[in-house]
């Protein structure tokens, strides 16, 4: 946005008397209504974790159990209840969740452990 010279005075609006409201703030059942993706943030939170321990393996493969349980959760919850875990179409969504999440479980159990097994 471009600021006016400051010898210029700026046009004056029609509605510059009113005051501007301000947005309605969280409710608790709005933020308890988001129960599946907090699931989902914890369980990436807990891979995460593992991966700063250097339990990458461990993380990778809580990661993958996590993606598949979010295309379960996005498969049995309605569209009202999935809420922001739902981004597409439903079959989208699961989809998507389970590609990943079946990639990530194979590469944690397929690559070798390097000699710390």
């Amino acid at each position: 946005m471009t600021h006016p010279a400051p010898d210029r005075q700026r046009p004056q609006r029609a509605d510059a008397g009113t005051s501007r409201t301000r947005p309605a703030r969280l409710t608790w059942a709005q933020a308890r209504a988001q129960w599946p993706l907090a699931l989902v943030l914890i369980g990436v939170a807990v891979a995460l974790g593992f991966v700063i321990l250097e339990r990458w393996r461990r993380g990778a493969f809580v990661l993958g159990i996590v993606a598949l349980a979010a295309a379960a959760l996005r498969l049995g919850l309605s569209d009202e209840r999935a809420r922001l875990l739902g981004v597409r179409s439903k079959r989208f969504d699961a989809a998507f969740y389970l590609g990943i999440g079946a990639v990530i479980l194979w590469l944690a159990t397929s690559v070798d452990s390097l000699g710390t097994g």
